[in-house]
């Protein structure tokens, strides 16, 4: 008797204990979880793939056999195989930099690729000049764009194409503009709260959207919260491969690269090979970092 091969697909949403699932034709099936999850200690979550059951005539659902192994995952919002964090950045309102380095440590530490975009290039072309100088080091995809004039929208497209991908960044640096323009989708999406480092309450949930080669994920924000959870401080510069090359020619070790005389990181910083602002940043990171270490009991 041969073995019932059980369809795949995509959790593309899910409310109220209900998962929708798209399946590569594109229909999309209602389910439930089965029960061995949950002794399992485990959530379905959006962008999940998964086997499946489909309803039958008699069942209003499907049920969601099983998980297949996640790339990536976030827990606030809970979401899973992401492939690209676009970071969207714009002359105006000015950059916040300490926030685009929050997600890039974010984003690597979940196993998820960032991607800087520079928008609104038509206003300052200087801008992405001096972002590919902070930010080669990444080895990250940048895009200078102009959802104005068209520009860099084929090479977004190109990135954007084969995985789940979300945008992120400040209010007003036109990320919504950009996705529409680059795909045709129509977003939603929330904004990161600085002061408390959550994303925005709302009552919306995250969700797949699909528009031919494209897949993007639609969220009411990200927390930041989750970056510290089970980080020790002395991990954060495992984040800034421009500290690389000097590991294990500090005087010291382990070494912060904060102060600690003969570091070689400090002094890489002086020489110029190291963006001054970069090391800053990462400081005021560390000073984050070790306070959410010392009150992770708490």
């Amino acid at each position: 008797m041969s073995e019932t091969i059980m369809p795949e697909g995509v959790i593309v949403k899910g409310v109220g204990g209900l998962y929708y699932a798209r399946d590569p034709q594109g229909e999309v099936h209602v389910l439930r979880a089965k029960g061995k999850f949950r002794k399992q200690r485990i959530t379905p979550m959006v962008g999940d793939r998964i086997r499946f059951t489909p309803g039958g005539i008699s069942d209003e659902h499907g049920w969601v056999e099983d998980i297949l192994p996640r790339d990536s995952e976030l827990i606030r919002p809970p979401v899973a195989n992401i492939r690209h964090i676009v970071l969207v950045i714009a002359p105006e309102p000015a950059p916040d930099y300490l926030l685009i380095d929050t997600l890039i440590v974010m984003a690597v530490k979940q196993g998820i690729q960032p991607a800087i975009v520079v928008n609104k290039s038509d206003l300052d072309p200087t801008l992405f000049e001096q972002v590919q100088r902070d930010y080669a080091c990444l080895g990250a995809p940048m895009l200078k764009l102009s959802a104005q004039t068209g520009e860099g929208l084929e090479e977004l497209r190109q990135l954007l194409r084969g995985g789940i991908c979300c945008f992120a960044g400040q209010s007003g640096v036109g990320k919504s503009t950009l996705l529409s323009a680059a795909t045709g989708l129509e977003l939603q999406t929330g904004e990161i709260s600085r002061k408390i480092s959550r994303g925005r309450h709302t009552t919306r949930h995250a969700e797949l959207l699909y528009s031919g080669d494209y897949c993007v994920l639609d969220t009411p924000g990200f927390s930041l919260l989750e970056l510290w959870e089970g980080l020790e401080p002395i991990q954060l510069k495992e984040y800034y491969p421009e500290f690389f090359p000097y590991e294990g020619e500090c005087r010291f070790a382990p070494c912060y690269h904060l102060s600690e005389p003969g570091c070689a990181v400090l002094q890489a910083v002086k020489d110029g090979h190291i963006s001054q602002a970069r090391l800053e940043r990462y400081h005021l990171l560390l000073s984050k970092a070790k306070e959410a270490w010392r009150n992770r009991y708490d």
